[in-house]
């Protein structure tokens, strides 16, 4: 914001850049407060503002919101939305558990859906445990991309969570049979200028490796007795509830925050993770635990936003 106001002339893409900067920390007042400043300084939004605003309603949880502003888009502005915008709509409602208007939504739109918005409407539905939909919508991501990894972990993910293991398998096998991979989730950390990489369950770091469990059994220890509990659903497994916790210990986040605690100094600066997947709720929660018992702020940049960690709260407001 600073370099923003000191800046000697500011374009459309300066305020994108100032509004998006507020989207990745959860900042949704401060960025619809920017957006409402640009008529006065006669600048027109353009559809990426747009786009940055409805992210923003979406990671708020701001229904009413974003749909009038999608409308204001189109209106107010006759700017014709793109896929991209209808996605995020899409995206809106799905987190809301508005599933059933989400698909009228979709079947109503003017330009045929792609598999962005399938694959949008199809996460929601795994979040709020609806099959039947979720299982319609896997079915157009099939259509439109047969090979799709994604589409099969999905489904096999959306079965196993509402205790369908043998659906989960068929649908394993199945991607197994058509030579479909899918790749590993990673984070990386910087420690004194040097990026260091985990995957799930590896043990990279061979000279770091039992430290790392050790410190990461200690965080966790100390986390349960502070009223944090293992979120075993996120392990998509037909496996028991012990070997599901060891399974989510194995996080690749899990394991670069605890390098980052035994490399770092105590009460120093921020620990940064970096995340190639969306972070799960179980790793969301105890991040905040973590925070409170390093007394850190650790900061975790997953695909969609930022996640800022400070005394045991998270800038998402827990809902990402």
């Amino acid at each position: 914001m600073e370099l923003f106001h000191t800046m000697p002339g500011r374009d459309v893409a300066s305020w994108n850049s100032l509004i998006n900067g507020f989207l990745a920390a959860g900042l949704l007042d401060k960025a619809k407060a920017a957006f409402d400043q640009m008529p006065e300084k006669s600048i027109k939004p353009d559809e990426v503002v747009f786009l940055a605003l409805l992210t923003a309603c979406t990671h708020a949880g701001q229904v009413d919101l974003g749909l009038n502003i999608f409308d204001s888009m189109r209106l107010d502005y006759q700017i014709d939305p793109s896929m991209k915008h209808y996605s995020l709509i899409v995206d809106l409602l799905g987190r809301a558990g508005r599933l059933n208007e989400a698909l009228k939504f979709i079947e109503e739109m003017p330009i045929n859906p792609d598999l962005v918005i399938w694959g949008t409407l199809f996460c929601a539905c795994r979040a709020h445990k609806n099959v039947e939909i979720a299982e319609f919508a896997v079915t157009k991501l099939l259509e439109l991309e047969p090979k799709h990894p994604g589409s099969y972990v999905f489904l096999s993910n959306a079965y196993a969570a509402v205790g369908r293991w043998e659906d989960a398998e068929r649908v394993r096998s199945s991607m197994q049979d058509k030579g479909v991979g899918k790749g590993p989730g990673w984070s990386h950390v910087e420690v004194d200028g040097q990026v260091h990489r985990f995957v799930a369950g590896d043990n990279a770091h061979h000279k770091d490796a039992n430290e790392i469990h050790q410190k990461l059994e200690e965080i966790m220890s100390g986390a349960r007795k502070q009223g944090y509990m293992p979120g075993t659903e996120w392990v998509l497994h037909n496996i028991e509830e012990e070997e599901k916790e060891d399974a989510l210990g194995s996080h690749s986040e899990k394991l670069a925050l605890a390098f980052a605690l035994i490399q770092t100094s105590p009460k120093t600066a921020p620990i940064r993770i970096v995340k190639n997947l969306r972070i799960c709720g179980d790793c969301h929660s105890l991040m905040k635990y973590a925070s409170i018992m390093s007394q850190r702020e650790i900061i975790v940049r997953d695909i969609k936003r930022f996640h800022h960690f400070k005394d045991g709260t998270c800038s998402c407001g827990d809902y990402w």
